[in-house]
């Protein structure tokens, strides 16, 4: 069976961005080309609608193209549970308001008991003291709580390294 995983928003949006001229991002975008080329098939991969709605915002040709990525993806349905575990994360992990979208990646993910979440958000998702953060919440409040993860990290062991 193969191990769940979230797609937050970030991940359609390196994958069809032009290049960056920052070498970090630039990093990022390939490394997620790689993982989206070598390592995509290896998960049953869910998105929410808080995805569809972001990658709709900007540009309407950048759009259209995120959407081809995620078109055949499962969409988990927005819950209760999901708002209530939103508005918890919000108070407890200390998110400014503007972060809601970024809560609400977490939420979907951890209700859903999800393996994985995968994403480049770094601020406010894969961030270690986020995750120390959201490990205590979720631990109090017996939710389960996903490997929040960069596709750098989730390539898979290579052999030979």
């Amino acid at each position: 069976m193969k191990s769940t995983l979230y797609l937050e928003t970030t991940i359609p949006s390196y994958l069809t961005a032009r290049q960056s001229r920052d070498i970090i991002v630039l990093a990022h975008q390939q490394i997620t080309q790689e993982w989206w080329e070598v390592r995509r098939m290896h998960y049953e991969i869910y998105i929410s609608p808080v995805v569809i709605n972001e990658i709709q915002l900007g540009d309407n040709k950048a759009a259209e193209q995120r959407l081809h990525i995620i078109k055949d993806i499962e969409i988990l349905a927005a819950t209760q549970e999901v708002e209530e575990v939103t508005e918890l994360y919000l108070a407890e992990l200390s998110l400014p308001k503007k972060a809601i979208r970024d809560a609400t990646h977490l939420a979907f993910a951890c209700v859903y008991g999800l393996d994985f979440l995968l994403t480049w958000n770094c601020t406010h998702i894969a961030n270690a003291e986020i995750r120390k953060k959201l490990n205590e919440i979720n631990a109090k409040h017996e939710i389960l709580t996903p490997i929040i993860c960069t596709p750098e990290e989730l390539m898979g062991f290579k052999r030979g390294v």
